[in-house]
């Protein structure tokens, strides 16, 4: 059956490539995929990793840098590092320069060298991914494994492909006891319960910010429709307090332009100064836009209250943690579903309806500090991948 499935896997994805190509072509014109999917779908400037090494394959911008820790307790010559994202390449590039962005399936069979072990985050289901790399002689490792409430049912709904895909998986290391026992329902087997990587090494600041004088919110890792929201729920506090800066930090950095525009216009309407931090970095307007990358985690350690993105949308939210280390006060949406681990480890986050923000804003001085009382341990993950050192 396994044999079967395999052939029948490779057939329809390689099918699937062939009818997509065209496709491709045309999207790989545009600035926000010109360097991914000529490296995943061409194998554009993208050459296969050394052979005989730790191979970590994160998706997004975020998972990639919560691997560090894993990453700093492994000899730096293992390392091979994968990606399909732009930002999630930028990240891992700071690891090794044996990192790469991920072929689409059908590709690894003239890609990929076998390894030592592969390690895989979160929910990169490839199914080739983890059955070559097995093929190959690969231990494979699926770590911060999670299953949210809005997932599981599409999951579960393709229970036997996931059943086959957990076949080449070893061992799962699962972010809470529930994703440990909706993981199994798939087919996961040697599942443990670790906690979130995102707990266990939080990043810290890479330099030391001059905070202005007055309250300064951050509006972190926003979505389309939330910096509207947040600009509104400013003005309603600048109105309060006149002493009072904005700080808005785009998930996305094709979205800068665009929401620089909003910003500005929106500041224009208002007889607000507005600025752009890749322009001036001394945090001088009323309205800042944090249009780089890597600054993050340096303005939530001088931030008062953070309004966190990603949950007044149903996105599913984003890391609390990273601000909460610094204690500022915390609100976020309710849309938090990938992050419920981390917000339940965390004590004084502010939960609110997106119609409800800007009252919430105008009271920040009831909010508590934020407090994380929880770490998560990594060690049996490392002591599983250097037993194939």
């Amino acid at each position: 059956m396994d044999r079967l499935f395999f052939l029948f896997y490779s057939l329809v994805s390689i099918l699937l490539y062939l009818i997509a190509l065209p496709f491709l072509f045309l999207f790989s014109f545009k600035q926000k995929y010109k360097r991914s999917i000529p490296a995943r779908f061409f194998l554009w400037n993208n050459p296969p990793l050394k052979a005989n090494g730790i191979w970590f394959h994160s998706c997004s911008f975020g998972e990639a840098k919560a691997i560090k820790p894993l990453v700093d307790a492994l000899p730096q010559e293992a390392l091979r590092m994968s990606t399909t994202t732009q930002t999630g390449f930028e990240a891992i590039s700071a690891y090794t320069e044996e990192s790469r962005y991920l072929p689409f399936e059908p590709l690894l069979f003239v890609w990929m060298r076998p390894q030592k072990v592969l390690v895989v985050m979160e929910a990169e289901f490839w199914y080739l991914l983890f059955a070559l790399a097995k093929r190959g002689g690969a231990k494979t490792l699926l770590v911060n494994a999670r299953m949210s409430d809005r997932s599981f049912p599409k999951y579960r709904k393709m229970t036997w492909l996931y059943k086959q895909i957990f076949r080449h998986i070893d061992e799962v290391y699962a972010q809470t006891s529930q994703d440990k026992e909706r993981l199994e329902s798939l087919g996961a087997k040697n599942v443990r319960v670790t906690g979130n990587i995102k707990l266990s090494q939080l990043p810290i600041p890479t330099k030391q910010l001059k905070k202005p004088a007055g309250m300064l919110v951050c509006g972190a890792s926003t979505h389309e429709g939330e910096e509207a929201l947040i600009l509104q729920a400013y003005l309603s506090l600048k109105k309060e307090e006149k002493n009072v800066k904005l700080l808005l930090v785009p998930r996305h950095p094709e979205r800068f332009d665009k929401v620089g525009h909003l910003a500005n216009d929106f500041a224009i309407q208002h007889s607000l100064c507005m600025q752009r931090y890749s322009e001036n970095q001394t945090l001088t307007g009323d309205i800042v836009l944090v249009d780089v990358l890597g600054e993050l985690v340096n303005l939530y350690a001088i931030s008062d209250l953070v309004i966190l993105g990603g949950a007044f949308e149903p996105i599913g939210g984003h890391n609390a943690a990273e601000a909460a280390q610094f204690g500022c006060r915390i609100i976020s949406g309710k849309y938090y579903f990938n992050q419920r681990d981390i917000f339940s480890a965390i004590e004084g986050i502010a939960v609110v309806e997106a119609s409800n923000l800007a009252r919430r804003v105008q009271q920040y001085a009831q909010l508590k500090p934020t407090k994380i009382k929880v770490r998560t341990d990594l060690s049996p993950i490392v002591q599983s991948i250097k037993k194939m050192l």
